[in-house]
């Protein structure tokens, strides 16, 4: 990452981002409303018919419950009568008990009034040749009690009711039996029928405007789609979604999670999503600006404790009307470790290019003196020679005594000082063989240094000349690594953000993507619990305090061993 006089996002984030807009075709033979207003329309007729037929029955048992309790009325009324009661105990009455009972079948429309005695002899009965006839059927009032039902008697199907006849002494002496014919029954049910009928017209008519406003909402929220094409779309959106290598989170225009699949769930770490909004499931943090739209552009850079990510979201729209947005998120985690680190490459080999050069020059003056014959001279030369190259990695170790660091530090020194930049490694630096936070190590120290170079080569030289000063520094409670340079330092009030992934104010260099330098050392020191801090003003002063001991596994993956130097072992 480079610093400068002013603050910009990555250039791909300003370009504009076009909606999405669906086109959905129509097709099948029948549409799907109308399959559905049909469908609709049977079940509710059938359901129609079903009640109709129920209620019918209904009303035709309760019909014959009122009819029977008529007529059992009408026979408790007969029972009653005191002359049936004299003749029935006493006798001698002639043929009073039938003109009696006569007059109340007649004056109520029964279909007839049936007086028995207790050894079942009719008394009355609408058929003359009945009378003194004895009955078919038991007596069914000696328990004392009433009783109704259906009767099948001499004049056809009746309404029955009958009921017990008690002389003046009040002694039981015989049955009273009613029946009302069921023609009277059934044609109560077919007058009433008629209204039922008109009824439930009147609710299947509305049942099926029902159905029909129904079918129309349908349509709309299918958007016009069959049956078919909607199984279709289905197979293909499960297809697509768990079969791509990208990760992809669609929102609803509430901004609640509506599809989200495996390779998203992976590389946000999203869980069980379906149904909840980002806040829920994401703590607050470019990520989750990412996803939510709050990050303007395409192609957003956003790193996380284990991958490097790169997020596009794009607003979703039909006939007009907003659906929400889709975001695909794409894992660039390896490619930008493996671009980072061929650019570390290039620039290590630009530096023994031009240390080849200046060997090629020393190795001709060499010669020149030995062909000359200034044998003493030529020696003292490449005496000189060999010493100063073997200077910077002995100053090196007798600070710094684990071998992949000083491998680091010899890599970046000789880079920086191809580019007119000279680190300095600090007297108050101390490092064992072995140390805790190696892994955080390389990358820190790799990271701030080649921050560092590239804030202080880019300006003007200072007086004295472009100078690094960086101390690694391992104590009892933490281990400290602060890099200084003497460049044109960080703008005042830009300190918290200049640890944001994708904050740079340098344009990419060579194929490195600017912005993630800083932001890998602010994730890898808090992560573990330390801090990290940088000075405001001319001459950026960096701070990153790791404690002790280590008890957090480091990151691993190319992204954050990037640092590592040529040819050195990533553990």
């Amino acid at each position: 990452m480079r610093r400068g006089t002013g603050t910009k996002r990555d250039r791909d984030e300003e370009a504009p981002v076009t909606p999405i807009r669906l086109r959905i075709g129509r097709g099948g033979k029948r549409r799907l409303s109308a399959r559905i207003l049909a469908n609709q329309l049977v079940i509710l007729t059938l359901t129609g018919l079903i009640g109709f037929v129920l209620f019918a029955f209904a009303q035709r048992a309760e019909l014959d419950r009122s009819y029977q309790e008529r007529a059992l009325a009408i026979a408790q009324t007969t029972a009653a009568e005191p002359q049936i009661q004299q003749a029935m105990e006493y006798g001698g009455g002639g043929d009073v008990v039938q003109t009696v009972a006569e007059r109340i079948r007649r004056a109520s429309a029964a279909s007839y009034v049936v007086v028995i005695d207790l050894k079942g002899v009719r008394h009355s009965h609408p058929i003359p040749a009945l009378l003194g006839e004895p009955t078919n059927e038991p007596l069914t009032v000696l328990d004392g009690r009433s009783h109704v039902g259906v009767d099948q008697g001499a004049t056809g199907r009746s309404a029955n009711g009958r009921a017990p006849l008690y002389g003046p002494s009040g002694a039981l002496v015989g049955e009273v039996s009613v029946g009302i014919p069921e023609h009277d029954v059934l044609g109560e049910l077919w007058r009433e029928l008629p209204s039922f009928a008109l009824y439930a017209a009147i609710a299947t008519a509305l049942g099926a405007a029902a159905a029909y406003l129904l079918a129309r909402r349908l349509k709309r929220t299918t958007f016009g789609l069959e049956l078919e094409e909607i199984a279709g779309l289905l197979q293909d959106r499960e297809a697509m979604l768990h079969g791509i290598r990208e990760g992809v989170v669609a929102f609803d225009p509430d901004g609640r999670i509506t599809v989200v699949n495996d390779e998203a769930r992976r590389l946000l770490g999203l869980g069980t999503a379906l149904g909840r909004r980002l806040e829920e499931v994401l703590p607050d943090g470019r990520l989750r600006r990412a996803l939510d739209g709050s990050l303007p552009g395409t192609d957003v850079s956003v790193l996380t404790d284990e991958h490097c990510l790169v997020v596009n979201r794009m607003p979703v729209t039909l006939h007009g009307r907003e659906l929400g947005a889709v975001v695909t998120v794409r894992d660039r985690t390896e490619m930008i470790g493996l671009l980072r680190e061929l650019d570390s490459v290039r620039g290590l080999t630009d530096a023994l290019r031009a240390q080849q050069h200046e060997f090629t020059n020393r190795i001709h003056t060499l010669a020149g003196l030995l062909d000359i014959g200034e044998h003493d001279s030529a020696y003292a030369y490449a005496i000189e020679t060999a010493r100063s190259g073997q200077a910077l990695t002995e100053d090196v170790r007798r600070h710094i005594g684990n071998p992949l660091m000083v491998g680091l530090l010899v890599a970046k020194t000789t880079v920086a000082a191809e580019r007119g930049v000279r680190i300095v490694l600090t007297g108050d630096s101390s490092l064992s063989a072995d140390p805790p936070h190696l892994r955080r190590l390389l990358t820190i120290v790799g990271n701030l240094l080649d921050n560092a170079v590239d804030a202080t080569a880019g300006g003007p030289p200072p007086e004295g000349g472009r100078r690094v000063r960086l101390t690694v520094a391992e104590g009892r409670t933490r281990i400290t690594v602060r890099v200084a340079d003497n460049g044109p330092g960080i703008l005042p009030g830009t300190a918290e953000s200049i640890f944001e992934d994708g904050w740079s104010t340098r344009p990419d260099r060579g194929t490195a993507r600017r912005g993630l330098g800083l932001a890998m050392v602010h994730r890898l020191v808090q992560r573990h619990g330390g801090t990290v801090t940088v000075s405001e003003g001319p001459g950026a002063v960096f701070t990153a305090a790791l404690p002790l001991p280590d008890t957090t596994p480091a990151p691993r993956g190319a992204l954050f061993t990037m640092a590592l130097p040529m040819g050195g072992e990533r553990r």
